[in-house]
């Protein structure tokens, strides 16, 4: 069964965000190595109950938290979204090292992530 496997956090002033996160909750941020400015969020131990997520520039106006669900295809997934009333809005695109992702939304105009692990992230 798919599940939630991240969150992102859109932010105006990424280092004001990093500052809040990381003073009020203790979260581990660290800058990503890819293509693009974004920080790791790092909210517990391995071992503990939780996921970790991401921050990043706020892109459009409005854009909030997007959870991002693993999914065994992105093209399958992306499908049945589509035939069942949901929308991609940004179609799949390479993340180096990770593998696919796509964001999309429901019925409702949630946004959300599905990504497809390449075998070597797992």
């Amino acid at each position: 069964m798919p599940r939630v496997v991240h969150f992102e956090i859109n932010a105006d002033d990424p280092k004001r965000a990093i500052e809040f996160y990381r003073n009020v909750f203790g979260w581990k941020i660290s800058k990503w190595d890819g293509p693009s400015d974004y920080w790791l969020l790092t909210t517990g131990d391995k071992g503990q109950p939780g996921i970790d997520g991401g921050l990043m520039k706020r892109a459009e106006p409005g854009s909030s938290t997007c959870n991002t669900i693993d999914v065994p295809s992105v093209d399958a997934c992306s499908e049945l979204i589509e035939s069942t009333g949901g929308e991609v809005v940004v179609p799949k695109m390479a993340i180096p090292g990770v593998g696919q992702i796509a964001y999309c939304k429901d019925t409702e105009g949630n946004m959300f992530g599905i990504i497809e692990f390449e075998e070597s992230a797992k």
